[in-house]
Formats: structure tokens, C-alpha cells, sequence
């Protein structure tokens, strides 16, 4: 059943690049109903079989057997988890694009292939088939910024693609040096994690493979994609961008450099905990000087992602399960700012100048956009109840043992968080004394049906993840104290 969202995506993808009609809501419902499906597809599948451990085949068929090659799809507690965060970004993303009017069979044919990509990555089981998927993910995200982007969208398109490709590259080198040196003929996961690679190949391998899925995650200073790539995309392909295109670069690190390569993650542990303690300092000081609304959120998303890459550079069992754990809360999170700052406030004021915005006192205007953001401004500060507050604080103890001196320059990026997100609520909600009148600008358009129900989705999902974390992580820490990540324990110990 956990394949069967796959499937969907690209079957109502090829069907709505057929669609030649412009003035129907129909792409829009199908889109609704197969990613809704989808989410209630993998809720139903992990209810039905808690995930954990154990890597369950949902297929396994020959494709290139030269190469030993097969189309393998499987998942473990780790694949769930984050194929639920696919279903729920997808479904909140599809209510935040109910406006879109432009050619829509083409805009949402892109927007499920997309998510067919990214239910691929999760689910692969192959290193090629996984690498096919992840280049696939970057085709239809360049389409949907450069066709229905805005803010420099031919640059930002451009730039994001160029480093995709970077990055991408140094993955195929990697892949490329796991297979020759193998010896195994075979590109299975759980085979190649069984082998013992040369330390020699480790020492150079890990860290090409390592920087080159963290680019898509946002590894600082290689990170400058992500804030013009968020400002530039449509609503939705920026909550898809923020919430699990660049969560497929932080679970490459986890699903193949680490448990393949162990001892060269033990060697780079310091190089890339320190690249990622300054993104998370660098994106938050930066985020605290921007005038642009969307831009601060843009680099926040760069400043989260950094706890994330911090968590898997240390690589102890409670760091790993915090990382995983904030995955899904910055997509949840992220995604959600994103609405509110693209959807929300932007389409309606047409600017996102945090000083123009204060003539529009959205507090008294657009209330229910205010009383959202702040809360999910909240959950992005990690305030307890929320998921960030978990997740963040595992990352933090699971890094303590291994570098204090991490732990502390960490913390003074979650109070520079805490300063721009407060700075953002008060200059984009609640700044208006010394504006012009309210009656000198017309009132906003109401808030719509769609918008109310992807906001209640996403703050549903944070608040629930942050009262109830034991209900993922026992999907999660089973997954990274099963047999796959044998090698990577024995090793990495602080």
C-alpha cells in the first residue's frame, strides 16, 4: 500500500498534462483527491503495520541486471515518516494553490510528478533507482519557478538547477566509487551497507557523497539557492521546496553516506558540524535584517536545516533521531510560513516589504492570517508544544557528548531565531501606528475555505507532533537501531 501514492502521483500527472481547459477547478480536485489519497494510503499502511526496523519489500523486480540494478522499492520506520510528511506538505500545498488560474493541467501535472518523485526517493531501495528519482525531483521544481514563479524567477530557477546539479554530480561520483569498489555487483542498499568498503575510499568518498546531498539540504556556504529559490517559487513550490525537496538531500546523508561509509563519517564529523552550526548562526543573522517577508522565511528554512545537518554530522543514535524528527517538523513548519507569507499576505497586499506592510495593520484586517503566523512562529522558535521544541532539543543533547563548544554556538542561533521570527510578526502584523489610515487602502479579500483548512492541517500536524513525539519516534529510533545502521553505530561513538 506504501507504493500505491507513487503510482497515483504519476498516473493523474499524465493525465492532467492532457488537460487542455484553463477555466475548470478540475485539476485542481483531482490533484486534491490524489494527494489526500495518497496521505490516507500511508496513514492507513502504518497503522495497520507500526514500522520500525524491519525493511518490508513493496517491490522487487529486475531492470538492468548487467549492472544488478533492480527496481526495488521498500520502506523501514524511517521511509514512513517521512512519507507521511510527503502526504501532508502535498495536500497543504494543493489548498494553498486553490488561485491558480494559469494553465492549471500543466501547473499541477508538474506538482504531482514532484510529489511522485519525492514518494520515489523515500521509498527506493536501489542506489540508482534512488538516484533517477532525486534527478527527477529536479525537472518539474525548475518548470514551476520559471513558469509560474515571480522575483527574478528565470535567475532563481537557473541558480537552484545549476546547484541541484552540482550536487547531483558529486553524488554520481560517489555512487559511482561505492559500486566499482564493491565488488559485488549489485546496487542494493542493504547489501552495500553490509560490505566493508576500503577506509582508503571512505576517507574521500564520504565527504564528496556527504556535500553533495547536503547542497539540497541546505549546507551552508553552499546554501545561497534556497532563499532565492523560496522567494521566487509559487506558494506551493515554495512549501514543497522548504518542507521535502530539501529534506531528500539531508535523508541521502542518512539513508547512504552514513551507514555506507561509517568511518569517513567519523572522520568529517567536525567539518561538517562546524559548516553546519554557521548556517544555522549565519541564516538566522541574516534572516534578521531582512526587509523582504519571504526572504526571512527563506532564511530561517536555511537556519533549521542546519540543526538538521548538525544531527546527522554527529551521527549518535539521539542526534540521528532528532535530525529525522526535525525533518518532518521544518517541513510542517516551513511549509506553513510559507502559505501564510506567499498566499495569504502576498497575493493580497502585493508586496512583502515588511515595511510597506504596516500600513495594512493585517493584525486588524487579515486576523486569522496573524494569529497563524505567530503561531507558527512559535513552533519555528520551538517553543514547547510545538514540534520544533523536541526535535531541536534531541539534536542539542545527542550533539553534547560529542562537542560542547557545537551545543553552545547552536543555542545562540535558536535566540537569534527567536529574535527574527518576534521582529517579523511585529513589523508584517501589528506595525501600523505612524502608517496611513486604514481607509486610504482597500481591505483585503477574506480569508477562503482552502487557506482555513490547509492552515488547520499543518498547525494540527505541529501541535500534535509536539504534544505526541513518542508516536513518530517509535517508527523512527527502531529504524536506526536496526541491523542497516550496525556499521555506523560501531563506529561513530563520541
Amino acid at each position: 500500500m506504501l507504493a500505491f501514492p507513487l503510482y497515483l502521483c504519476f498516473a493523474s500527472a499524465l493525465g492532467l498534462l492532457l488537460w487542455r481547459r484553463t477555466a475548470s477547478r478540475l485539476p485542481h480536485w483531482i490533484t486534491l483527491a490524489t494527494c489526500g489519497l495518497g496521505l490516507l494510503l500511508t496513514v492507513t499502511a502504518v497503522i495497520q503495520r507500526t514500522p520500525g526496523a524491519e525493511v518490508v519489500t513493496l517491490v522487487r523486480l529486475p531492470w538492468i541486471p548487467t549492472w544488478g540494478a533492480e527496481f526495488h522499492l521498500a520502506a523501514d520506520g524511517l521511509s514512513a515518516s517521512l512519507l507521511v510528511l510527503t502526504g501532508i506538505a502535498s495536500v497543504g500545498g494543493v489548498l494553498f494553490s486553490w488561485n491558480v488560474q494559469d494553465r492549471p493541467g500543466e501547473f499541477f501535472s508538474l506538482y504531482l510528478t514532484l510529489i511522485g518523485a519525492v514518494y520515489g526517493v523515500f521509498l527506493s531501495w536501489d542506489l540508482l533507482l534512488f538516484f533517477v528519482f532525486y534527478e527527477l525531483a529536479i525537472i518539474p521544481k525548475y518548470l514551476l519557478i520559471a513558469r509560474w514563479g515571480s522575483t527574478r524567477r528565470d535567475y532563481a530557477a537557473m541558480k537552484l538547477a545549476l546547484y541541484s546539479f552540482l550536487g547531483s554530480a558529486a553524488v554520481l561520483v560517489g555512487i559511482v566509487a561505492l559500486y566499482a569498489t564493491s565488488g559485488l555487483n549489485t546496487l542494493d542498499l542493504s547489501a552495500l551497507a553490509r560490505h566493508s568498503f576500503p577506509p582508503s575510499t571512505q576517507a574521500w568518498a564520504f565527504p564528496v557523497l556527504f556535500a553533495g546531498f547536503a547542497i539540497l539540504a541546505g549546507l551552508w556556504p553552499l546554501h545561497t539557492w534556497a532563499p532565492t529559490g523560496h522567494v521566487a517559487a509559487p506558494t506551493a513550490a515554495s512549501m514543497l521546496l522548504a518542507g521535502v525537496i530539501m529534506k531528500l538531500g539531508a535523508y541521502g546523508c542518512l539513508r547512504i553516506a552514513l551507514p555506507l561509509l561509517p568511518e569517513g563519517a567519523r572522520e568529517s564529523r567536525f567539518v561538517f558540524g562546524v559548516l553546519a552550526v554557521a548556517g544555522i548562526v549565519w541564516g538566522a543573522l541574516v534572516a534578521l535584517r531582512q526587509r523582504d517577508f519571504k526572504f526571512v522565511i527563506g532564511y530561517s528554512s536555511v537556519s533549521h536545516m542546519g540543526f538538521v545537518i548538525l544531527g546527522l554530522a554527529m551521527a549518535t543514535p539521539l542526534a540521528l533521531s532528532g535530525a529525522v524528527l526535525q525533518m518532518i517538523s521544518h517541513g510542517i513548519i516551513a511549509g506553513l510560513l510559507f502559505a501564510v507569507v506567499g498566499r495569504m499576505v502576498y497575493d493580497r497586499t502585493h508586496t512583502r516589504d515588511l515595511e510597506e506592510l504596516g500600513a495594512h495593520r493585517l493584525g486588524k484586517t487579515l486576523p486569522f492570517a496573524a494569529v497563524t503566523f505567530v503561531l507558527a512562529g512559535f513552533a519555528s522558535m520551538g517553543v514547547p508544544g510545538f514540534s520544533g521544541f523536541i526535535a531541536e532539543l534531541q539534536i542539542l543533547l545527542g550533539t553534547w557528548p560529542v562537542s560542547g563548544r557545537l551545543v553552545a554556538v547552536a543555542g545562540f542561533g535558536i535566540l537569534l531565531g527567536a529574535a527574527y521570527v518576534l521582529r517579523a510578526v511585529h513589523l508584517g502584523f501589528f506595525r501600523g501606528d505612524d502608517s496611513p489610515p486604514l481607509e486610504a487602502l482597500a481591505p483585503p479579500a477574506p480569508i477562503t475555505v482552502p487557506e482555513v483548512l490547509g492552515s488547520g492541517l499543518l498547525l494540527v500536524s505541529t501541535v500534535g507532533l509536539g504534544l505526541f513525539p513518542g508516536f513518530v519516534l517509535d517508527w523512527i529510533q527502531p529504524a536506526l537501531a536496526g541491523p542497516f545502521f550496525d556499521g555506523l553505530r560501531r563506529v561513530m561513538v563520541p
